[in-house]
C-alpha cells in the first residue's frame, strides 16, 4: 500500500511564500508522475503543477512565474515552492502520484493541506 504524506500548509499574507512537501512511501517500484492539485471552496479540483519522470514541468497559467515544483527521484518526494501568493491561491492542496507497486499502476492522492492567503 502506498501513502502520500503532505506538509507545509498554513496561513500567509498576500505576497508571502509557502513551501509544500510530499513524501511517497510504501511499496513503490516506479513513479511516473508527481504533482500538486488544489481545490477551492465551491470549485473543482485543478492542476497546479506536475513533473513526470522526464523532468519536464507543467504549470497552471495562474501560477506560472510564481510557483516552482521540484522532485527528488531517489527519495520519492515532490515539493511546491509558492511565492507571491495571492488570496485566490487559497485552497486545499493535494499531492498526487501515479505509482507502480509491482502489480498495477495506481493514481494516489494525499489527504490535502490547507493554504490560506489572507491579510
Amino acid at each position: 500500500q502506498v501513502q502520500l504524506m503532505e506538509s507545509g500548509g498554513g496561513l500567509v499574507q498576500p505576497g508571502g511564500s509557502l513551501r509544500l512537501s510530499c513524501a511517497a512511501s510504501g511499496r513503490i517500484i516506479r513513479i511516473a508522475v508527481m504533482g500538486w492539485y488544489r481545490q477551492a471552496p465551491g470549485k473543482e479540483r485543478e492542476l497546479v503543477a506536475r513533473i513526470p519522470s522526464s523532468g519536464t514541468t507543467n504549470y497552471a497559467d495562474s501560477v506560472k512565474g510564481r510557483f516552482t515544483i521540484s522532485r527528488d527521484y531517489a527519495l520519492n518526494t515532490v515539493d511546491l515552492q509558492m511565492n507571491s501568493l495571492k488570496p485566490e491561491d487559497t485552497a486545499v492542496y493535494y499531492c498526487n502520484a501515479y505509482i507502480y507497486d509491482g502489480t498495477r499502476w495506481i493514481d494516489n492522492w494525499g489527504q490535502g493541506t490547507q493554504v490560506t492567503v489572507s491579510s
